[in-house]
C-alpha cells in the first residue's frame, strides 16, 4: 500500500502558473499524509537495523583491509571506489623500492671510494718507482740531510755490533748453564760416593761441598748474566728497532717528496696553457703536502735519535758495571761480593723449580 501511494505521488504532475508558483492541488493533503506515514515506517525499520549493525560491529569489529574509499559525491557509481588494500600494497612497494635504491647507492659510493683509493695508490707508486730508478741510475736528484744521514748510519752500525754482543752473551749463558748443571751433577755423585766409600769419605765429601758451592755461585752469576742479556735484548730489538721503523717511514716520505718535487719541476718547464696551469696547481698542492710530511718525519727522527743515544748510554753504563762486578766476584770466589752485586742492581733469583716447564707446557 505504501509503495502504491509513493508511486502515485512520484508520477503526479505539479502545475506551475504564469508567475512560477505552484498551484493548489486537491490531493495535497493525501500526499502529505502518505509522506508522513512512509517516514515513520522508515524510521522504525532504520532504527532496528542500525541497532543490529552496531551490535555486529561491536562483536566482530571492522575489517580495515576491506575498507573502501569512495571517490565522488553521495550515490556515485562503483567506479569511484578504491580498495585500501591496493593503496597499502603500493605504499609497501614504494618503500621497498626506496630502500633498495638507497642500498644500491651506498654500495656504489663505497665502490667509487675504493676505486679512487686504488687509483691514488697506483699513481703514487708509479711516481715513487720512477724516482727510485732515476736515483739509482744517477739521472735524478735526491734530498739529502748530511748530518741526519750520518747519525742514521751510526745507529745501524751500532745495532749490528750490539746484536753481536747479544749473540755472544747468550752463548756464554748457555755454556755457563751447562757447566753449572754439570757441577751440580758432579757434586751429587761425590756425595753419593762419600757414603759408599768409607775409606775416601772425607775426600769425596770435600769435593762434593766445593762443587755445591760453585754451583750456588754459578746460579747467582747466571742471574746477573740473564739480566744483562734481557736488558741488551730490549735495547736492541725494541728501542733501536722502534727508531729504525721511524727512519724507514722518513726515508719513504723523502722518496715521495722527491718524486712529487721532480713532477712539479717537469710541469713547470712545459707549456703554460689553461690545462697545464691546472696540472701545475694540483702538483703544487701535492708537493706541499709531501713536503710537510717529510719535514715532520725528519724532525721525529732527529728527536728519537737524540733520546736513543741518551737511553743507550744510561742502560749500557749500568749493565756493563753489573757484568764486570758479577764476573769478577765469581772468579775471585767472593760469594758475599757476588750477592751484594745482585742486591745493588735489584736482581732477584728464581727458585730452582721455576726453570722447569709447567704441566700445561709439557702437553
Amino acid at each position: 500500500m505504501t509503495d502504491s501511494i509513493m508511486s502515485k505521488a512520484a508520477t503526479m504532475e505539479i502545475p506551475i502558473n504564469s508567475n512560477g508558483d505552484t498551484g493548489t492541488l486537491p490531493e495535497d493533503d493525501s500526499l502529505e499524509q502518505a509522506a508522513k506515514l512512509q517516514w515513520s515506517l522508515d524510521e522504525k525499520v532504520g532504527s532496528s537495523r542500525g541497532t543490529r549493525d552496531l551490535q555486529q560491529v561491536m562483536v566482530s569489529g571492522p575489517n580495515l583491509n576491506e575498507t573502501s574509499i569512495v571517490s565522488g559525491g553521495y550515490g556515485g557509481t562503483a567506479e569511484g571506489i578504491i580498495p585500501t588494500s591496493s593503496i597499502k600494497g603500493s605504499n609497501m612497494h614504494h618503500s621497498s623500492s626506496s630502500s633498495s635504491m638507497t642500498a644500491e647507492e651506498t654500495t656504489r659510493g663505497v665502490a667509487v671510494e675504493k676505486l679512487e683509493t686504488v687509483k691514488k695508490w697506483g699513481l703514487n707508486t708509479y711516481k715513487c718507482t720512477k724516482q727510485m730508478i732515476s736515483e739509482r741510475f744517477g739521472r735524478g736528484s735526491r734530498t739529502v740531510d748530511l748530518e741526519l744521514e750520518a747519525q742514521i748510519e751510526v745507529l745501524r752500525d751500532t745495532k749490528r755490533k750490539y746484536e753481536n754482543v747479544l749473540r755472544l752473551a747468550r752463548a756464554l749463558t748457555n755454556h755457563f748453564y751447562n757447566m753449572v748443571q754439570t757441577q751440580h751433577a758432579l757434586g751429587d755423585t761425590f756425595a753419593d760416593l762419600s757414603q759408599k766409600s768409607p775409606e775416601l769419605r772425607d775426600e769425596f765429601g770435600y769435593n762434593a761441598e766445593t762443587q755445591k758451592l760453585l754451583c750456588k755461585n754459578g746460579e747467582t752469576l747466571l742471574g746477573a748474566i740473564n739480566f744483562f742479556v734481557s736488558s741488551i735484548n730490549t735495547l736492541v730489538n725494541k728501542t733501536m728497532e722502534d727508531t729504525l721503523m721511524t727512519i724507514k717511514m722518513y726515508e719513504n716520505a723523502r722518496l715521495e717528496f722527491d718524486a712529487y718535487r721532480s713532477d712539479l719541476e717537469e710541469l713547470s718547464m712545459g707549456p703554460r696553457d689553461a690545462v697545464a696551469m691546472a696540472r701545475i696547481e694540483a702538483a703544487q698542492q701535492q708537493y706541499q703536502v709531501h713536503k710537510e710530511k717529510y719535514e715532520r718525519l725528519r724532525s721525529d727522527v732527529a728527536i728519537k735519535l737524540k733520546f736513543l743515544e741518551e737511553n743507550k748510554v744510561k742502560v749500557m753504563h749500568k749493565q756493563l758495571l753489573l757484568f764486570h762486578n758479577a764476573i769478577s766476584a765469581y772468579f775471585a770466589g767472593n760469594q758475599q761480593q757476588l750477592e751484594q752485586t745482585l742486591k745493588q742492581f735489584n736482581i732477584k733469583l728464581k727458585p730452582p723449580g721455576d726453570d722447569k716447564p709447567s704441566w700445561l707446557e709439557e702437553q
